[in-house]
């Protein structure tokens, strides 16, 4: 976790700072994740027994639906305890059933928290997790499929990073995302993708936090 955020934050032009102060930032910024708050937001996500795309959107307490929301309120209260300086909201799309993975229409909804730079605030550094889980059958919505590893831990370190981040101001923009469809076929990724190309973004980096710590080490 602590090598994502001092990349990330090289990524954004911290360098344009005076070298002491941005050594200084840095030194603070690797110090500062706490493995004990992620460990809580991996249990929170698991909690939601499934967070498969397809799954529950009413419930307050399972599925895909539950899941976004507790993840658009800890983006809120991150937002409050930094003044307002990131802007929360959904990107919702509806995708059509199609034959393979997406067996009924079935909106994909993005999490999404930016947080503008001073500078060049159509510069983005994009660090994205994704929110949803499966089974081993793809459209398999209904069992329990807790995805502590894939991808909760990818989700928790993009949310911790956003606590840790919110603290400072940098030149560009950087972007904490949530993604969903992922399982399903990349959608909430390729979505965003082409929002960032309707609206001319100028990506400067995209770190995925894609089963941070597994045993595997992918």
């Amino acid at each position: 976790m602590k090598n994502y955020l001092l990349y990330l934050v090289m990524l954004t032009g911290a360098v344009i700072f005076a070298q002491n102060k941005v050594s200084d930032m840095l030194y603070d910024i690797a110090d500062a994740p706490s493995a004990e708050r992620i460990e809580i937001d991996i249990n929170k996500l698991v909690d939601f027994g499934t967070r498969h795309t397809l799954s529950d959107t009413v419930s307050e307490t399972r599925g895909i639906g539950a899941a976004r929301r507790w993840i658009k309120a800890e983006f809120d209260r991150i937002s409050e305890a930094c003044k307002g300086c990131l802007e929360v909201q959904y990107q919702s799309t509806l995708e059509p059933k199609n034959e393979r993975r997406i067996i009924k229409d079935t909106y994909i909804v993005n999490v999404m928290a930016i947080q503008r730079g001073t500078v060049y605030p159509n510069s983005y550094v994009i660090m994205s997790g994704d929110i949803d889980s499966r089974v081993s059958d793809p459209n398999n919505y209904t069992d329990d499929s807790p995805g502590a590893n894939d991808n909760a831990s990818g989700m928790a370190g993009t949310i911790e990073a956003a606590r840790v981040l919110s603290k400072y101001q940098f030149p560009v923009s950087i972007i904490y995302v949530g993604l969903s469809g992922e399982e399903q076929g990349l959608f909430g990724g390729k979505h965003l993708a082409q929002k960032a190309k309707k609206e001319g973004w100028d990506i400067i980096g995209v770190i995925n936090n894609d089963m941070i710590g597994n045993y595997h080490g992918i």
